[in-house]
């Protein structure tokens, strides 16, 4: 029998995590937009207790992958490293792309785990959110809107300026102090982890859902098992896959080229995952007896998640990630652009969540206005 090759290896497995990753955010409701709006809307902080718990599973798992020496986190993108520790730190594109990612998730359903997620429900509105936010965000990787991208990466900050590598905050933390990265690295990793797991399970109420602890952790460990599959199942001297793991903005532009370029194209972990996370979706959707055809309730409807595709085609590109890419993926390798990104993405939605509330303020009072007349 012929010998799997490595990039059948990588896709194969990254298909596979991905049903995990899609079974189980539909099984669990795991949310990130959701876990804000509950949040701000209802006071209710279970969903983004949730999200904050697969953030540190994430962070622990990956460091300890680092630390065991089965993955390279300080190798550059050049040599096959990840992207998120490069030395220009690119907080421009962090902040606007996440204020624009978090907004625009508002007026589309959901981020982009949620929109795989509820395609693979039958979720229509879904299915033209993901066509719409993949075209936009290829066109800023590659195309028209590419030239603002680059454009804004000018004015980026080098940090090899002041000595440093990368925007690792373990080495930023162990410059400051004087001391060795590697010999800082398990504290500041306890540090950022623990705090994020006291933060979690302060919560009696999210300490007595065990759907979104079970959702948390297993979507944590799930972007370990990512760099794993590409560092290590990934490893050939030859031609090794760049490091990576789970993150949907960019991964379901490259999956509609693929699509398009099937004879002439290649499948890599990302556009696997794409696929497995409908697929999983699906599976157990069929399994609960969930699944239902779902389709734009108006032109209004429509309007609203073609605009917040827009707007998460962009942002996530610019952030470099979306609530999985940059909040647990980016965030796992400790990245400061990762935190940045995570930051405005929160904000940009809480933004989104509040103009939703006075828009509905504002229809309501127009329609009370109407009727009085």
């Amino acid at each position: 029998m012929e010998e799997m090759s490595v990039a059948t290896l990588v896709a194969t497995a990254g298909f596979a995590a991905g049903i995990v990753f899609g079974a189980t955010a539909n099984k669990t409701n795991f949310c990130t937009m959701g876990g804000v709006s509950d949040m701000v809307l209802m006071g209710d902080t279970s969903r983004f207790r949730a999200w904050m718990l697969a953030i540190a599973v994430a962070i622990l798992g990956t460091q300890a992958l680092h630390m065991m020496e089965l993955i390279d986190l300080t190798l550059t993108p050049a040599d096959g490293g990840a992207i998120y520790l490069t030395s220009s730190l690119g907080w421009p594109g962090a902040i606007i792309g996440g204020l624009l990612f978090g907004f625009g998730m508002t007026r589309a359903g959901g981020c982009g785990n949620k929109t795989l997620v509820r395609l693979g429900a039958g979720n229509l509105k879904s299915l033209v959110v993901f066509l719409v936010m993949g075209v936009v965000a290829y066109m800023t990787l590659r195309g028209l809107f590419g030239l603002v991208r680059l454009e804004l990466e000018t004015f980026n900050t080098d940090l090899s300026v002041f000595g440093l590598e990368s925007q690792s905050m373990v080495e930023i933390a162990a410059a400051l102090v004087g001391m060795e990265t590697e010999s800082l690295r398990l504290g500041v990793t306890a540090v950022f982890a623990f705090a994020i797991l006291a933060y979690c399970f302060k919560s009696e109420e999210f300490r007595g859902s065990s759907s979104d602890i079970i959702g948390g952790v297993i979507i944590g460990l799930l972007i370990p098992v990512g760099w794993y599959i590409t560092g290590v199942l990934g490893a050939d001297d030859f031609a090794p896959t760049p490091l990576f793991s789970f993150t949907f903005v960019a991964p379901s532009a490259e999956s509609i080229q693929y699509l398009m370029t099937f004879t002439g194209a290649s499948i890599n972990f990302g556009i696997a995952t794409v696929g497995g996370v409908i697929a999983g979706s699906f599976l157990m959707a069929v399994a609960t007896k969930s699944f239902h055809i779902e389709a734009f309730s108006g032109a209004d409807d429509m309007k609203s998640h073609l605009v917040g595709a827009i707007m998460m085609g962009i942002g996530g590109v610019l952030a470099l990630g979306c609530t999985i890419g940059q909040g647990l993926t980016g965030m796992s390798t400790l990245a400061l652009g990762s935190l940045i990104a995570l930051i405005s993405i929160i904000l940009g939605a809480v933004w989104g969540l509040k103009a939703l509330e006075e828009d509905s303020v504002l229809g309501g009072l127009k329609a009370m206005l109407t009727r009085s007349s």
